[in-house]
């Protein structure tokens, strides 16, 4: 493996994705970039559902505290009234403001889209490591292209430095 700025037979992480002339090395090259491109706009999906949660969960909490001091004679107090905007995949109850040891305030469901978003990332991440290791110029101009274009169009709200590691 050495770089390159050659095109000629370039196979871009599958058998399939093959370079075969002008035309589709700049298809494959856009490719890249919406690639690149929906990876940071996944990374900005997946820190706004953190955030949603953690406000949430402070919500959850406030909540739950001022029950615990104004306790009333309502005979629904403590059941969880469900309405057109109660979240799906939102904050469980939890009975009394208090969590149990094993689970923390979010929900089992929430906790699970998050270890799979978070996989869906690594997933993607390492994918977008592989189009890197082509070794060729044209395709890590297109990875940065796109990751730059992706942070652009999703990750303003963050800070532009990013650890070494490729996810």
């Amino acid at each position: 493996m050495l770089f390159t700025w050659d095109t000629t037979n370039l196979c871009i992480v599958f058998r399939q994705w093959h370079v075969t002339g002008s035309a589709s090395l700049i298809f494959s090259l856009l490719a890249i970039v919406a690639i690149c491109t929906g990876y940071e706009a996944l990374r900005e999906g997946t820190r706004k559902y953190e955030l949603w949660l953690s406000n949430q969960e402070a919500a959850h909490k406030s909540r739950a505290s001022h029950e615990d001091r104004y306790q009333d004679d309502d005979p629904t107090h403590g059941r969880e009234q469900v309405a057109e905007t109660t979240p799906f995949l939102g904050i469980e109850r939890i009975s009394g403001g208090i969590a149990s040891s094993s689970e923390s305030s979010i929900g089992q469901r929430a906790r699970i889209l998050k270890a799979i978003l978070y996989g869906v990332q690594n997933f993607y991440a390492f994918m977008i490591m592989l189009l890197f290791m082509t070794y060729n110029g044209y395709v890590m101009i297109a990875v940065a292209v796109g990751a730059g274009l992706g942070y652009y169009l999703f990750g303003s709200h963050t800070r532009a430095t990013k650890e070494t590691a490729c996810h």
